[in-house]
């Protein structure tokens, strides 16, 4: 066999394999953040069930602000419905503040432009459809 035949051979296997050509990238800006201090934190999830706890991601993030934004990637991701929930960390603390009642001291945002009213958005609202070519959306926390 040629060289070329096995390379040709080894293509096709790993086109065929199941994960690796349906493999989706989703990138993520989110715009209007107050400040450059600290960093935003991102969570991706799949399920309703999860989101948006802590301890129910699929993957995060934590990426420096620049400029009043942020973006992050989450590559490997099959094609689907996936919800983000993002925060900025400002004082660095690695925490979401909050104060009485649980009100937020810190800004955050949730794709899909899911409002928070009482407690976060169900999943179904902030869900957004990833395809098999991946996808960018944007979050605006102002």
């Amino acid at each position: 066999m040629t060289a070329l035949r096995v390379a040709l051979l080894i293509a096709a296997a790993l086109v065929a394999m199941p994960g690796v050509s349906s493999a989706a990238e989703l990138t993520v800006e989110v715009l209007g953040i107050r400040s450059n201090d600290g960093l935003l934190h991102f969570g991706l999830y799949d399920t309703p069930e999860t989101f948006p706890d802590k301890d129910g991601r699929l993957d995060g993030a934590r990426v420096a602000i620049s400029r009043n934004r942020a973006v992050a990637v989450f590559s490997g991701l099959a094609p689907g419905r996936y919800a983000l929930a993002v925060f900025h960390d400002e004082n660095s603390n690695g925490e979401f503040d909050q104060i009485f009642f649980g009100l937020p001291m810190e800004d955050f945002g949730f794709s899909n432009g899911a409002v928070a009213f009482f407690g976060p958005p169900r999943f179904e609202d902030a869900a957004v459809e990833i395809p098999a070519q991946g996808a960018k959306i944007v979050i605006r926390l102002d």
